[in-house]
């Protein structure tokens, strides 16, 4: 079968619209010549890759995803080769998308993506921002070909590079009576009103501190913003538990925070690099990967010691 990458891009994005019309639009092509391009290919490789929707579209069906996650990934390695041969040059060239969970990004990504188009100013980078869910789904599909997340509810065929682990600690307000110790317990806040981070398998990880200790957290707030959290402890409406510390105890409104290390053996998050295993790395994914593990490494951007609540801004 000779597919040709026109063919294969009209696939994709009718599969991203989900519409013929708007991808039309978006290509800049006329409706019926995306029509004629899938009906081909749908012809060529006896797979129906969409199911019709009278004035409602297109879905994908089961056979028609898979093709259309391995067509993404052989049109990035496509347009990195297209890079790669008018550059003529030994740097390595290219554009990748690269998935990062939302708490991730604000503490981690300016200065990893700074860094990185100082040393490597050839390849741009996409920041697709989500939550486990998302990032995972977006990995599977092919949309992105790395992202940097946990490494929760991970399936087998996404492979995970460890980074680092961040250990959990308690933020409080500066006035909670257990704010100027060196390190708590977990138990001594049980009574205390618990300000939990809402989001998927995020949410799981923090009751899972709890049960370890046999504590029931009277959890008195749930919000997806890890920004709202802890604006709601500089307010003094509770504690919250947080592993990614930002490098200043003062809020967006202007409170300030505590975060004070826990004494009990709790499970840390592990931070990972993720990638799909069947997938050979393009030369610019690849840089990209190294980028991250030395940044994580001693003596890297983000060595551990520059993770604890002691190099805080005040």
């Amino acid at each position: 079968m000779n597919v040709s990458l026109r063919a294969l891009r009209y696939v994709v994005t009718t599969a991203d619209f989900g519409n013929l019309t708007e991808a039309a639009k978006h290509l800049n092509v006329s409706q019926p010549s995306i029509s004629a391009a899938i009906a081909q290919f749908e012809a060529d490789c006896g797979v129906q890759l969409f199911v019709r929707h009278h004035a409602k579209g297109v879905t994908t069906t089961i056979a028609g995803t898979r093709i259309i996650n391995e067509a993404r990934l052989l049109l990035n390695h496509a347009r990195d080769f297209g890079h790669n041969a008018r550059a003529m040059a030994d740097e390595v060239r290219g554009e990748i998308t690269v998935g990062c969970f939302w708490t991730i990004a604000t503490h981690f990504m300016p200065s990893l993506l700074s860094r990185f188009a100082e040393t490597h100013p050839g390849i741009s980078i996409s920041l697709d921002e989500g939550d486990q869910q998302q990032i995972l789904d977006a990995i599977i599909s092919g949309r992105t070909e790395l992202a940097i997340s946990y490494e929760f509810a991970r399936p087998d065929e996404v492979m995970a590079e460890p980074l680092t682990e961040l250990p959990p600690y308690a933020v409080l307000h500066p006035d909670h009576p257990l704010a100027a110790r060196e390190r708590i317990s977990l138990l001594e806040l049980r009574d205390d009103p618990f300000i939990l981070l809402d989001l998927p398998h995020s949410r799981d990880y923090f009751m899972s501190l709890f049960n370890t200790l046999g504590i029931d957290p009277k959890i008195a707030f749930r919000s997806r913003a890890y920004d709202l959290t802890r604006g709601l402890v500089g307010h003094g409406r509770g504690y919250t538990i947080q592993n990614v510390l930002p490098r200043t105890q003062v809020t967006h409104d202007g409170g300030r925070v505590v975060a004070v290390p826990l004494t009990d053996a709790l499970e840390p998050v592990r931070l990972v690099a993720l990638k799909l295993r069947r997938q050979a790395p393009r030369p610019a994914v690849e840089v990209f990967a190294r980028h991250l593990k030395a940044s994580f490494s001693a003596g890297g951007m983000f060595e551990p010691g520059t993770l604890t609540p002691r190099s805080t801004v005040r």
